[in-house]
Order: structure tokens, then C-alpha cells, then sequence
């Protein structure tokens, strides 16, 4: 069964702490490990030490993604072959000199960012500097709610993917769509093995 990203005002009370986490001011590893498997802990320390060599001011969607093909077989079982995730990462190695460049020193945006609070509070002009863009912070939510629908305590790295791939405004939406990919037929692709009874992915 497809589980996309809720889109609701409100968190149930047992996502709730995950969703304050993530859109923490600076939230450590540390703090959100608990609600992450040691895959996705790995792959968001990764988006982190990412971020911090490109010398981009925030964690975004492009970062987590970067980390997530890199890092998580379970993520490289959703896409189409090989081949489909070495274009997405040939898009993504060229993010410091090709069209990544007009990314710098801008923040990315989120379409969730009315309807999420994590998003909302990462924009809120009263916060203080979030080290998570809006796209990634409602991204990181989105996936703490996909795993509470599954009964789960721990979202996976298939959770942020979704995620990440469930807002059009997102640039690892971009970079998977200028890698051919529909984000659309991803998550559908996800669904589909997670409801085969013989493998997960």
C-alpha cells in the first residue's frame, strides 16, 4: 500500500517529538537518531558532512539525496537499474560547477511549506537559522509520518525518498527528473515491493 506524505495541519501525538525535531534550530544526530534507522542516520550524517564541503549554508532535498543513492541499497532496489541511478548521480556529482550553481547561497524552498509545521517553523522569520532547508525539513517530517502509518517507530530510507520525492519544488525533484526519472512512478515502484510479500525495500 502507497503511503504518500499526510498533508494534514496537525502531527498524532507520537510523531509529534520526531516532527519538533526536525525542524529543531540544530537539531544533532544524537537527538534524531532514536527515530531513524542506522541506515538513515548514516545517510543524514552524510547530507550533513555534504553540505558543509560544498559550503552550503543548509542541508536541502539535493544533499539528502545525494546520500540516499550513495549510501542505502534498499533506496538503489527502488529505481530502474543501474543505469537510472548512475545518471542521477552523474546529475548530482555536478552539482558544485553545473546547474547546482545558481542553488548557492539561495534557500530551497518547499511546496509543503504551508501545510507541514515542520517547513512552517523552519520558514518562520522568527526562528533562528535553521541548519535544514524548508523542502528538507518537511522532507525529514513527511518521513517520520510514513513510518508511524506503518506502526513503526524508525523511518527508513525509503521514507525520506518518498519524502523527498513527494514535493515538486524540491531540487532532488529536479535533479531526478533532469535524470529521467518520474517521481511519480518512483514512489509507485516503492509501493509496489513493499507489498510484495517476499522482499522489502
Amino acid at each position: 500500500m502507497h503511503h504518500p506524505v499526510p498533508r494534514s495541519q496537525s502531527l498524532p501525538p507520537s510523531v509529534a517529538p520526531r516532527a519538533e525535531l526536525a525542524s529543531s534550530p540544530s537539531p544533532s544526530l544524537a537527538a534524531v537518531a532514536p527515530y531513524l534507522t542506522p541506515s538513515l542516520a548514516a545517510v543524514v550524517s552524510g547530507a550533513r558532512r555534504r553540505a558543509l564541503r560544498d559550503g552550503d549554508r543548509q542541508i536541502d532535498t539535493a544533499h539528502l539525496l545525494h546520500s540516499l543513492v550513495e549510501s542505502d541499497p534498499e533506496v538503489g532496489a527502488a529505481f530502474e537499474g543501474g543505469h537510472q541511478l548512475a545518471r542521477v548521480l552523474g546529475y548530482l556529482v555536478q552539482r558544485s560547477i553545473g546547474y547546482g550553481l545558481r542553488w548557492q547561497r539561495t534557500e530551497e524552498g518547499s511546496a509543503a511549506r504551508r501545510l507541514l509545521p515542520a517547513a512552517r517553523r523552519a520558514e518562520s522569520p522568527d526562528a533562528r537559522p535553521s541548519p535544514w532547508s524548508p523542502a528538507a525539513a518537511a522532507a525529514l517530517e513527511g518521513a517520520f509520518l510514513r513510518a508511524a502509518e506503518r506502526g513503526e517507530p524508525r523511518a527508513r530510507g525509503v521514507d525520506l525518498l518518498v519524502a523527498v520525492a513527494a514535493d515538486p519544488e524540491s531540487r532532488a525533484v529536479e535533479v531526478l527528473r533532469r535524470a529521467g526519472v518520474d517521481p511519480a512512478a518512483l514512489t509507485a515502484r516503492i509501493a509496489a515491493l513493499e507489498e510484495e510479500p517476499s522482499q522489502q525495500v
